[in-house]
């Protein structure tokens, strides 16, 4: 491993070292306006490879890019009408911007999804070795994973395993970093812009899916899905500790179905999806990186009461990796309002547009 101490004297030589060890593949940290970042050429399958070894535990989540302007990232991804806005609006800057992928970057780097960030950092030193390299570096902090964001070298090693150090080849030392948050990160995939993330700047007039009650809009029946699978993503973590109840209402034919769909894809669930309103619920089996568990779809339209959900073991299949999918969730939704478990409510709702309106609201 090698440390350079960046100051005004040398920044020619380090943006020539930074440079060369991209080049060869190499592992950097590097520093940001918000955090400390760890980079490799993300277009490099080996140097992407050994990033994620470095970072763990990722389990889907995408890396994102840094480029140095919009003209290198229309190289690597599909920038809409919304997304221009807020390039022009808020790039240079602590923003990630997700679009549509091209699928030009290694493997590991866009999402699941198919979509990919973007970073045009506001820091003087990473602009000018990101158009000297000419090609898209990963951008995502040099934490390990579930530890403190790291605005220092020393904050950084303390955190790293020994084997994550021997992983990096070149520290980039600026000294102590101003405590910013992380990038605001903002999904202009969909038919409005979503803010997945806040750091320390907000967006007005955005959908916040942090929010306990956000509202969604869908233009087709993939969008109602990908809706789903982005709520189902955040809510991973309680996915695996409680297991996670989603409730759905709606008129028929507004998507409840659709939605349940996309959480079926999510999960991976290979068969085939059929509403179960005949036998009141469908017990499906998943594996998704490497948690296998139970997702159940019930329709509930004809239970009443307490003891009906009882008989249909609705209270023994409430654990962890389990997933419950209820539609009609107002008809029983005041018989689980007290169980320690994950809940997502979506109510659906097609508007005067004939778009579907999806509110959410998260326990």
């Amino acid at each position: 491993m090698k440390i350079l101490k960046v100051n005004e004297s040398n920044q020619t030589k380090v943006i020539d070292e930074i440079v060369q060890s991209l080049s060869r593949g190499e592992l950097i940290i590097f520093p940001t306006e918000t955090t400390y970042g760890a980079g490799v050429d993300a277009t490099n399958q080996a140097a992407v490879n050994k990033l994620l070894s470095y970072k763990t535990r990722r389990e889907g989540k995408p890396l994102s890019i840094a480029v140095p302007d919009i003209n290198l990232a229309e190289q690597y991804v599909e920038i809409n009408e919304t997304a221009r806005k807020f390039y022009a609006t808020f790039l240079p800057g602590p923003f990630t911007i997700i679009s549509e992928s091209k699928h030009k970057t290694a493997q590991g780097v866009e999402s699941e999804f198919g979509t990919l960030g973007v970073r045009i950092p506001a820091y003087q030193l990473d602009l000018d070795f990101l158009k000297a390299f000419g090609k898209p570096v990963t951008a995502t902090s040099a934490n390990a994973a579930s530890k403190p964001s790291p605005y220092s070298i020393e904050d950084l090693f303390k955190n790293l395993s020994e084997k994550q150090k021997s992983l990096i080849d070149l520290v980039i030392d600026a000294g102590e970093l101003p405590r910013n948050k992380p990038s605001t990160i903002i999904d202009t995939t969909l038919s409005a812009p979503v803010e997945l993330r806040q750091g320390d700047l907000a967006v007005e007039g955005v959908a916040r899916i942090e929010d306990r009650e956000v509202d969604f809009i869908s233009e087709s029946e993939q969008e109602t899905k990908d809706i789903a699978k982005r709520l189902l993503l955040k809510n991973w973590k309680k996915i695996k500790t409680t297991g996670l109840i989603v409730g759905l209402d709606g008129e028929l034919g507004v998507g409840k179905t659709v939605f349940t769909k996309g959480i079926a894809e999510f999960l991976q669930v290979k068969d085939t999806i059929t509403s179960p309103t005949y036998n009141y619920v469908n017990e499906y089996d998943f594996v998704r990186h490497e948690v296998a568990g139970k997702f159940y779809h019930f329709d509930v339209w004809k239970v009443g009461t307490k003891e009906e959900l009882e008989r249909l073991d609705f209270y023994k299949i409430l654990k962890p990796h389990h997933v419950i999918v209820i539609e009609w969730w107002q008809k029983i939704s005041g018989f689980v309002s007290d169980l320690e478990v994950g809940l997502l409510e979506v109510r659906l709702s097609e508007n005067d547009k004939g778009q579907r309106e999806l509110r959410v609201r998260q326990k």
